[in-house]
């Protein structure tokens, strides 16, 4: 429970999360569960240039 708590003080924040394949995902932490399931909003990848097929198209204007 000790991870589980340190986590839930994080909720609201932006983070980093590195998965096995070395993708690092960045955004705001949304909400985690007692399994270390977790949500995030805003995401983001932190390498686009090596994960270019990661990058959602933005159509701004």
């Amino acid at each position: 429970m000790l991870f589980f708590s340190y986590f839930k003080e994080l909720v609201g924040k932006e983070v980093t999360v590195e998965l096995k394949n070395d993708l690092a995902i960045r955004g705001t932490l949304h909400s985690v569960d007692q399994y270390l399931n977790i949500k995030l909003e805003n995401t983001r990848v932190v390498d686009q240039d090596k994960y270019p097929h990661m990058v959602w198209p933005c159509f701004c204007v």
